[in-house]
């Protein structure tokens, strides 16, 4: 049925009115650098005139996403002025922190927030009601993104919302919008272009279709579109003479390896093997050089973080991650569908998560999000899930690291299992069975998963290896809260985090070897 009832938008109206309840009880807690970061672009963008935006260094907090997020934060600072001038004043407003500022920021994450409300019953609201109300539990109410978001400080809603909105587009086979969308949303974040291949690769051969003559002019009105966006982006610092500063602020490769926190992706286990073969390099009496760099702020070039396996470069880890995303772009190339578009991004996302330069461990929700949309499509997809979201809300503990927001994430997390295991249960049992080769299908995946110990027959039961790595988690928490301080003290104090980033590294893992099997044997 094309057009539903109104039922769903109502249904909707309460999940975001709960959504925003909690958010307005987060608005006193903690939050990190980032607030300050955005404060400082509030006053960058009021105060100074176009041309200096990328090159202020008033405060270390620099304007380093595209132009526009800039225009954004301009759009902002207008009413932020209004509110109360100190929070654009580029001098006096440093490290302000006045309940004016704490709230106008909070509230503009929650209000653009419906960016993504809109974008996720785009994607749900032809699915039945089981099914539509569990992703919006999913996504509206993720406490990863509750932490990310609106405890942190950032406006990953906003802009996921804008992924999810060129994603249902393409869903609905409307491949122009979607890339219209994908196009403005590398011109707030950059970040996410590592997706671009999949969709240059699944638009060019499902869009630009239909003959010489009229693929060649879908793809002109394809690339028209894309060049709009970004001229419209990056037009006025052409102009200016500042394209070079821009780029330099975007693209910073001087940054380490790794983030201060490691993300917990295939680098945490680079580094670690690093560590223990010098180690017992040197006690078996070989002179093993120390490394001179930092894996998290090092120059590239100019350091050597690595003492004895070989250094990585951007270059090395945008090669790795172009090869990972390799099947996915095979699979888009061969047989372009609509319905796998959303699972082949998640990956996309996946594979830049773990592999990529620089990740910080807040862009797990690059791929979490998406893989909600797939969550719903069988029940191993839900197993799935069920343990990645678990493990990316967990490794991003560490943000919170004040004692008080410490009940608050737990609960938060607590909830999201509960809420999680009733709703993909109920999910389990309504699954319809009529098609008699996708329920084949769906055995024999299930009985090959049971042959590992990952997934039981019957609701959402999971097997012995997920329940023993979930209790791992439990703990590497108990360790690092309780048993560390009591026991060690004040020795080793980098111990509890990184055993939350190595931990937490084998989840993700799992679930990127996991996606990639999906998409190589039934995509």
């Amino acid at each position: 049925m094309e057009d539903q009832p109104p039922k769903p938008i109502k249904e909707l109206i309460w999940f975001s009115l709960i959504s925003t309840s909690i958010k307005l009880l987060l608005l006193p807690s903690y939050h990190s650098t980032d607030f300050e970061v955005h404060r400082n672009w509030l006053a960058i963008t009021n105060s100074l005139p176009l041309s200096h935006w990328y090159s202020d260094t008033t405060s270390p907090w620099t304007l380093d996403y595209p132009p526009f997020f800039a225009y954004f934060e301009l759009f902002l600072s207008l009413f932020a002025a209004k509110i109360d001038p100190t929070i654009v004043n580029l001098h006096e407003g440093l490290n302000y922190k006045a309940d004016s500022v704490v709230y106008f920021q909070r509230i503009t994450v929650i209000v653009f927030d419906f960016v993504l409300h809109y974008a996720i019953y785009r994607i749900t609201r032809k699915l039945d009601s089981t099914k539509r109300r569990l992703i919006w539990v999913l996504v509206i109410w993720s406490p990863a993104l509750l932490i990310v978001d609106h405890m942190h400080f950032q406006y990953n809603g906003f802009l996921l919302g804008l992924l999810l909105i060129s994603i249902s587009a393409l869903m609905e086979g409307r491949d122009l919008m979607g890339g219209f969308f994908f196009a403005v949303l590398l011109c707030f974040k950059h970040l996410f272009a590592v997706a671009a291949p999949v969709y240059f690769v699944y638009l060019l051969r499902h869009y630009c279709r239909g003959g010489l003559i009229k693929g060649f002019g879908r793809l002109l009105m394809m690339g028209l579109a894309v060049v709009v966006v970004f001229a419209a982006a990056f037009g006025p610092f052409v102009y200016h003479d500042q394209m070079l500063q821009v780029i330099h602020r975007m693209f910073p490769f001087g940054r380490g390896l790794c983030h201060a926190f490691w993300a917990p992706n295939f680098w945490v286990f680079y580094i670690m093997a690093d560590k223990l073969l010098a180690f017992f390099l040197r006690r078996v009496g070989f002179n093993v050089h120390r490394p001179t760099g930092s894996f998290t702020s090092g120059l590239v070039g100019d350091s050597s973080p690595f003492a004895v396996l070989p250094q990585v470069t951007p270059l090395m880890t945008f090669m790795m991650v172009l090869l990972a995303i390799s099947p996915c772009l095979i699979k888009a190339w061969k047989n372009p569908r609509p319905r796998k578009i959303a699972r082949w991004i998640a990956y996309a996302y996946s594979c830049g998560f773990v592999f990529g330069w620089h990740v910080h461990e807040k862009a797990t929700l690059h791929f979490l999000i998406p893989l909600a949309i797939n969550a719903v499509d069988s029940i191993n997809d839900a197993r799935h899930y069920f343990l990645v979201s678990i493990v990316s809300c967990y490794s991003l503990f560490p943000l919170l690291f004040e004692s008080r927001e410490y009940p608050i994430k737990v609960t938060l997390l607590l909830l999201h299992c509960i809420l999680m295991w009733f709703g993909f249960s109920i999910f389990s049992e309504s699954i319809p069975t009529n098609s008699k080769k996708d329920l084949q299908k769906k055995n024999d995946e299930l009985r090959a998963e049971e042959d590992q110990g990952i997934s039981e027959k019957g609701s959402l039961g999971i097997g012995w290896i997920y329940k023993s790595y979930l209790l791992g988690l439990v703990a590497v928490e108990l360790w690092g809260q309780f048993l560390h301080p009591f026991i060690l003290g004040n020795k080793l104090p980098f111990l509890p985090l990184m055993l939350v980033s190595v931990y937490s590294a084998f989840g993700i893992m799992y679930s990127w070897i996991w996606q990639l099997k999906w998409i190589i044997l039934y995509s």
